[in-house]
């Protein structure tokens, strides 16, 4: 703990133009004078360096660009591999872990070694990698790179060691699982098929071995031939020569069959009794047309050949489908019997895998489910119902359902909001799902001790709104909020919304919520704003709309007597008098020149409509086009529900809505907000007209390039230099400093106006582009009855601030360092009856600066941060306390004042991927990780730090990605993980009865160790495959472990294994010395019966 203290003489500020020193953490900024009462702040920073460390905790939402998929039957764990080099592991809810390959390569395969806690993934750079799942955070054991060949298939037989590689050169290798190295057993692609075939047969496309047969392996080769291999004897069994080209095969369980699937839609059904033409061949969706040819269909990708006890087999594949029909959704089909059933995908199949109650393949397989792996959804069927319905799934798959263009992030929310969320929304959740529980149902999770309610939000390009609950590292939808119903649905290539908003008018740019008061604020691409009041009855109500005119231009000036209700500036005694000009703001305005084009870019709906409960419009409030040209888009954007304000600002200036009495109250350029303090001394010009691009914020893609990391320096100096506006969600669009100053940051709260003043008042700090902070002090009244008619009037104030860099944030602390929070307005419901002993007044929660302190008057802290730096103001003084420049090279994309451990500290994220944290008020640097090597405009858009030490990101289009920078959280991420394995007892294989098992060549007699092992074997050619070590050896895979999964178990179902193979062996061995005995009483008897004849009586 370190303690500072500071004498306060009666510092001044720096003028507005001049520079401000840098001193170092606890030196003064300005020049002192004499002060006739000095004060002494006495702040206690318990916060330390020890405190922090940053790591990624889970990641949420579907996987981007999806490559492959993997299941094990016995631990019921699903893992899907990207593009990226990703792996996602999934069990039960809770269970949900993401792995990295550190070369970004993608996963071609995935191979479980069936309930043994370890995953074989085969990357595009052809080096395999075994994972193991035994400990909470997965780690690789061993890598395997291939340097010659090119890897194509795997296949690892169930309770196997040796893992056959197919490679694109059409040979098959054989690698150790245990020790991770090549058998000197190869499969070379000449000797497996005839020595007078005169082409290639192509990649390995397939290896399985026979179930009838564990010493036999079936290749396909991509060309058309399929070979069953010998193991023991080293040579081809038999071998096919079709003439359409293979993409998968699938056994019969008995092994005396197997399907193909075939490049030009055909499935072949081969009988091992005769191989020289299919036993039968069907074109599943291939009609005959009228000429008597078939219809040309696609290929059949992947087929699935399944056994029932019940009933007939299931053939599943995808693909197949007939070339002519356009505009045919991808199609996964489900063949039973005579039946056939298409069931069509919103998106192309990457793989899909059926789910079957045994590990064994030689056994009936009983299917129950089919995953399908989709490029943007994941969806299982259930196999038991005759209408296969989907199973509801319990992950949070649908976050991009359209594009996520924001987001925000609530740590430690009022505990009563998440169940009411979930309760409206569970009213609006599809039905005709599987009534049996979800199939992927393996790993543990509990609830951790350190949780707390978390809301994450997310806006999309159609306009909808998601509230998820993301506590305790879950992620649960609660309520879907949809804001295009406000609006009268844009006719296709109608209207001036067309042109600004091109194919997502709706939308959202950012969105701003009191989780107290429930009012809920988004703003749109289109210029607009929705205010949405929380209700838990449904109402008929009529829309109310606000038009209001945004622009600087001196022509458009008129004066305030022509709005009575929007008054201009008030103008105290004790300040100079200054010119603010008004624009007409009220609903339905136009400018008296009719030539003015005064419309929104949107129509709001002006019919009484019926609401649900939950989120209900109250107001819309839109900028107007003007002049033929757009409105700019809104970059700041704040709302305080104790004052019943709402603020927001752009490139042209700042506007005030009172929506209580849904009027306006301020509407003024940027220019006018200064009057005669203006430290660039510059004259009105009309703005720009080129319109800022609204691209990229819909669709937020990997191609974009990074954002330019060259920026100006001081605003004092190069005012004349491109620079870059900022919302408060960090979304980054270019200004011309010559004519344009944006808002970008706005805050509401109780402060002091004037130096002069004693008390606090309510009052509106605004930052701009170019690093001022101006303050605006209101006037708001107290009385119920009173601020429902009286105006609320807006006062000039002479405080302006200079940083460098674009202005981000506003926090506030008392004097004793503690946050202040904004007041705000306890949740009432405007559609609950009435009740007339309990008339619904206003009930306001205020936290007065002086609150903690012995008397009035002491003032409070105000933390100020721009992109370039940070510093903190003793009010009402307005005294530079410190200052800290936060970066020269880079700067900061989001910063936020969080609380943490009781205190509270100034994080930020720059554009060079560093998170930093400071101290407050003292602003010393308590951590600085260069976190993210690159950062796009995707992350800086959709970046945010949330309190207790939690921030998230958009990692990918389609998955939120989030990390703690708290020590304590990293410390205990271990507990609120989920545990990927857990220990279970293999299932018991079938008996298959003495004589099949004995005559019928039984697959446990067949030893690999003596046919691939290095006595028999030998080594493999070093240049063909280098060994890399992971994290650990073998043994680390078989013992390390973390919690639940002790060495006590693991040695239980060792010892019980062991024993079930014991007694499986003394069973045969009993089952074998009975049979030898009937076998010699019989041979005895009918020796006894031939004893005494003579030959020719045979």
């Amino acid at each position: 703990m370190k303690k500072f203290r500071k004498v306060l003489d009666g510092l001044t500020t720096s003028s507005p133009g001049g520079t401000m020193g840098s001193p170092s953490c606890g030196s003064a900024a300005g020049t002192p004078t004499a002060a006739p009462t000095p004060k002494e702040i006495d702040v206690q920073e318990t916060l330390v360096s020890e405190n922090f460390q940053l790591c990624k905790t889970v990641r949420h939402g579907f996987p981007y660009q999806p490559t492959s998929l993997a299941f094990d039957p016995v631990q019921k764990i699903l893992a899907i591999g990207s593009r990226s080099g990703g792996v996602r592991i999934l069990g039960r809810p809770g269970v949900d872990c993401y792995c990295q390959h550190e070369s970004g390569a993608a996963v071609l395969q995935l191979q479980f070694l069936i309930n043994e806690g370890a995953l074989v993934t085969a990357c595009a750079d052809d080096t395999l990698h075994l994972w193991n799942l035994r400990q909470r955070r997965p780690a690789v054991l061993h890598s395997l790179k291939f340097n010659r060949e090119r890897i194509t298939f795997c296949h690892l037989p169930f309770q196997s060691k040796w893992l056959y590689v197919g490679t694109e050169r059409g040979n098959t290798h054989i690698v150790n699982i245990e020790s991770f190295i090549l058998s000197g057993y190869v499969i070379m692609w000449n000797k497996a098929i005839e020595l007078s075939t005169k082409t290639h047969p192509g990649p390995v496309v397939h290896l399985s071995d026979s179930p009838k047969d564990e010493g036999k392996l079936l290749i396909g080769f991509e060309g058309g031939t399929i070979v069953q291999w010998d193991l023991r004897a080293k040579k081809a069994d038999f071998r096919i020569y079709y003439d359409e080209a293979i993409h998968s095969v699938s056994w019969h369980h008995e092994g005396k069959q197997f399907m193909c699937s075939h490049s030009d839609g055909s499935l072949t059904l081969w009988n091992l009794r005769n191989t020289t033409k299919p036993f039968q061949l069907t074109f599943p969706h291939g009609k005959i047309q009228k000429d008597g040819r078939k219809e040309s269909c696609k290929p059949i990708l992947k087929v699935e050949y399944k056994t029932t006890r019940s009933s007939e087999p299931f053939v599943i594949f995808s693909g197949g489908l007939s070339y002519d029909k356009a505009g045919r959704r991808p199609a996964l089909t489900i063949m039973h019997g005579k039946a056939i059933t298409v069931l069509e995908m919103d998106y192309p199949i990457v793989e899909f895998m059926v789910l079957c109650e045994t590990p064994y393949n030689n056994e009936v397989q009983d299917p129950y489910a089919v995953v399908v792996l989709l490029e943007k959804d994941l969806i299982v069927v259930d196999l038991t119902q005759s209408n296969f319905p989907v199973f509801e799934n319990p992950y949070p798959m649908d976050v991009h359902e359209s594009p996520v263009t924001c987001t925000a992030y609530f740590a430690d929310c009022p505990p009563d909001i998440i169940p009411i969320l979930y309760s409206i929304g569970a009213k609006n959740k599809k039905t005709g799902y599987s009534h049996k529980e979800w199939p992927i149902a393996g790993g543990t999770w509990t609830l951790g001790s350190h949780t707390y309610p978390e809301i994450i939000i997310t806006g999309h390009a159609d306009g909808s709104i998601k509230f998820w609950d993301a506590s305790a590292f879950t992620l649960q939808m609660l309520y879907k909020l949809k804001t295009s119903k406000v609006f009268e649905k844009p006719k296709p290539g109608e209207g001036r919304a067309v042109e600004l908003g091109e194919e997502d008018p709706f939308a959202v740019q950012m969105v701003s919520w009191c989780p107290h008061s429930r009012i809920f604020c988004v703003v749109g691409i289109s210029a607009h704003i929705i205010l949405y009041r929380f209700s838990k009855y449904d109402a008929n109500t009529q829309i109310v709309s606000l038009e209001v005119r945004l622009q600087c231009e001196p022509e458009d000036i008129i004066t305030p007597s022509e709005n009575e209700n929007n008054p201009c500036f008030s103008e105290p005694g004790s300040h100079s008098p200054q010119p603010h000009h008004q624009y007409p703001v009220s609903p339905g305005s136009r400018t008296p020149d009719s030539a003015r084009d005064n419309i929104p870019c949107l129509k709001v709906k002006d019919k009484m409509v019926r609401v649900p409960p939950g989120y209900q419009s109250d107001l819309v409030i839109q900028l107007l086009w003007v002049d033929g040209e757009p409105p700019q888009q809104i970059t700041s954007l704040d709302l305080n529900s104790a004052y019943g304000l709402l603020a927001f600002g752009n490139c042209n200036g700042l506007a005030v809505v009172d929506y209580l009495q849904k009027t306006v109250i301020l509407c003024i350029s940027t220019l006018d907000l200064y009057g005669a303090t203006d430290p660039y001394q510059r004259l009105s010009r009309s703005p720009r007209r080129n319109r800022q691009s609204t691209s990229g914020l819909t669709e937020l893609t990997d191609n974009q390039q990074s954002i330019d990391m060259e920026r100006s320096k001081s605003p004092t100096s190069e005012s004349r230099e491109n620079s870059f506006s900022r919302s408060r969600s960090s979304s980054v669009s270019s200004i011309d400093r010559d004519t344009k100053e944006a808002i970008t940051t706005l805050q509401f709260g109780e402060s002091y106006g004037r130096k002069s003043d004693v008390l606090p008042t309510p009052c509106l700090w605004v930052g701009t582009s170019l690093g001022v902070v101006i303050l605006i002090p209101l006037s708001i009244p107290t009385d119920h009855e009173e601020r429902m008619e009286d105006p609320v009037t807006v006062g000039p104030s002479g405080a302006v601030q200079m940083l460098k860099g674009s202005m981000l944030r506003f926090g506030f602390l008392d004097c004793n360092g503690a946050l202040i929070q904004s007041p705000y307005e306890v949740w009432r419901d405007l559609n609950a009856p009435e009740d007339p002993d309990r008339p619904r007044r206003r009930k306001l929660v205020h936290f007065s600066p002086s609150s903690s302190q012995d008397a009035f008057g002491e003032g409070h802290l105000a933390i100020v941060c721009s992109e370039r730096q940070a510093k903190v103001f003793l009010m009402p003084s307005q005294s530079c306390l410190f200052v800290h420049n936060i970066t020269e090279s880079s700067f900061v994309l989001r910063a936020d004042v969080v609380s943490l451990c009781n205190s509270v500290c100034l994080a930020c994220f720059c554009a060079n991927g560093h998170v930093m944290t400071l101290s407050l008020p003292s602003l010393r640097p308590l951590m600085d990780v260069n976190y993210l090597p690159l950062t796009d405009m995707r992350i800086a858009r959709t970046f945010c730090f949330t309190n207790e030490g939690q921030a998230l990101y958009l990692s990918s289009p389609t998955e939120i990605q989030r990390i703690t920078y708290s020590q304590e959280m990293c410390d205990n991420l271990q507990e609120m993980l989920g545990e990927l394995f857990t220990p279970i007892e293999t299932p018991e294989a079938q008996n298959r009865g003495f004589l099949k098992g004995f005559f019928g060549g039984n697959a446990h007699t067949f030893d690999r160790e003596e046919l691939f092992g290095e006595a028999a074997a030998g080594k493999a050619s070093r240049s063909l495959a280098q060994h890399i070590p992971g994290q650990g050896g073998v043994e680390g895979m078989k013992v390390a472990a973390s919690g639940a999964v002790g060495e006590l178990a693991r040695a239980r179902i060792a010892l019980d294994e062991r024993g079930q193979r014991l007694g499986e062996l003394e069973e045969r061995t009993a089952l074998m010395m009975t049979s030898a005995e009937t076998f010699s009483k019989h041979a005895h008897e009918l020796m006894l019966k031939c004893k005494d004849k003579k030959w020719y009586q045979f």
